[in-house]
């Protein structure tokens, strides 16, 4: 018996996307047709579309799409623009079919080292971190978002980062999340009688 992935492409966008209120059109039509099983290692392939973190390489995962998906809709992503992909080849798929340009760095880059390129108005990571790199934010051109899961214990915290007119940048939270942490930030460990 074969997977019909289409059929579990629409199935994952009407019941993991459109029912976690994620209404943007956009969105909801690039994931539509994105091939996430595409991203998959081939023996994880049927996983594709489950609603759990899907392994596509030792160690890096794909962030289950309902967060994905209300990650990127926070960051409110705009045909045209800019975007930097860390650790997200799926988001990154996504922002393209949606318009974008979008640079991707990927397991083996230093992702902690200075962002290449311009100041970005869109930056997505897909994997969590104990804490948000301060290069990450200072990659944020002005009106930009950037939407990563900082996670130090069982249950994470969605974030959107925004860089005003004054090169200040806020953060909120936006939603529970749980992606395994991207190898190389974990939280440092501690220790105390």
């Amino acid at each position: 018996m074969t997977l019909d992935f289409g059929a579990a492409r629409l199935n994952m966008v009407e019941n993991q996307v459109r029912t976690n209120d994620v209404p943007d059109l956009d969105i909801q039509d690039a994931m539509r047709v994105v091939e996430r099983e595409q991203f998959c290692s081939p023996e994880k392939r049927y996983l594709a579309y489950a609603q759990a973190p899907v392994e596509y390489a030792p160690g890096w995962f794909l962030m289950e799409p309902r967060d994905v998906s209300k990650l990127l809709q926070a960051i409110a992503p705009r045909p045209g623009e800019r975007a930097l992909a860390i650790a997200a080849p799926y988001a990154a798929a996504v922002l393209r079919k949606i318009g974008l340009a979008v640079t991707e760095l990927k397991a083996g880059d230093d992702l902690k080292a200075a962002v290449p390129g311009e100041p970005y108005p869109v930056i997505v990571c897909e994997m969590g971190v104990a804490e948000t790199p301060q290069t990450w934010k200072d990659s944020l051109a002005v009106g930009g978002r950037l939407g990563v899961v900082e996670r130090r214990g069982p249950v994470g915290k969605a974030k959107l980062f925004t860089r005003g007119e004054d090169a200040l940048v806020a953060c909120r939270e936006i939603f529970d999340s749980t992606p395994p942490i991207m190898p190389g930030f974990q939280a440092a460990l501690s220790f105390a009688f």
